[in-house]
């Protein structure tokens, strides 16, 4: 781990990530990631006692790992086409789908190999719905979400192909992974333009 502006680590952390697809760091630098298929599981570094701890038990990888403001953990299981999410500060390791059935599909209330996930101050949940080629929005406590960029959507003007991470900033841009078209995409409230990895 590196501080700002720094480019000597002040601290080396001994964990295997050889299997994880994704992490998470808060603020005060504990780092949650996913164990991986054969372990089953989101495990959390704590910094300050250098330790580890199992925080939810998953049936699949997380490609896509967010901690909200209200301290939820979200998962995005990319082999079971669904978003997990689970209550840190519940002593019981219960977690309920906050998107997707389970089945792949491109319906409102499926996913199709979800990767990257955002939720917002809202508690409205993004997903980078990879083999669908869109970006999803959950609104807070539904099942059902509208598609906001890619195949499907009125925004659909740069297509995408396998959109795998996602950040919203303060402004509400969307900042998007397009994967294999090997470039990033920003999506406004106006508009939609390639930023990184553009051609012509």
């Amino acid at each position: 781990m590196w501080n700002n502006n720094s480019i000597n680590p002040n601290k080396i952390v001994n964990v295997n990530f050889e299997e994880s697809l994704s992490i998470f760091v808060t603020n005060n630098g504990d780092i949650y990631y996913d164990s991986g298929d054969s372990n089953g599981r989101v495990d959390k570094w704590i910094s300050n006692t250098n330790s580890f701890v199992n925080v939810m038990n998953v049936n699949s990888e997380c490609s896509g790992l967010f901690i909200d403001i209200n301290d939820t953990l979200y998962c995005s299981m990319i082999f079971d086409h669904k978003i997990v999410k689970r209550w840190l500060n519940d002593s019981k390791m219960i977690s309920t789908t906050a998107a997707g059935s389970g089945i792949p599909g491109s319906a409102s209330n499926e996913l199709s190999y979800p990767r990257g996930i955002f939720v917002d101050l809202n508690f409205d949940l993004y997903v980078a719905d990879c083999d669908n080629n869109r970006i999803q929005l959950f609104k807070s406590g539904e099942l059902n979400g509208t598609t906001i960029v890619g195949r499907g959507s009125s925004n659909d003007i740069i297509p995408l192909f396998c959109p795998s991470g996602i950040v919203l900033d303060a402004d509400k841009n969307l900042f998007i992974v397009d994967q294999w078209n090997h470039r990033i995409i920003r999506s406004g409230s106006n508009d939609i333009q390639c930023i990184i990895g553009c051609s012509g």
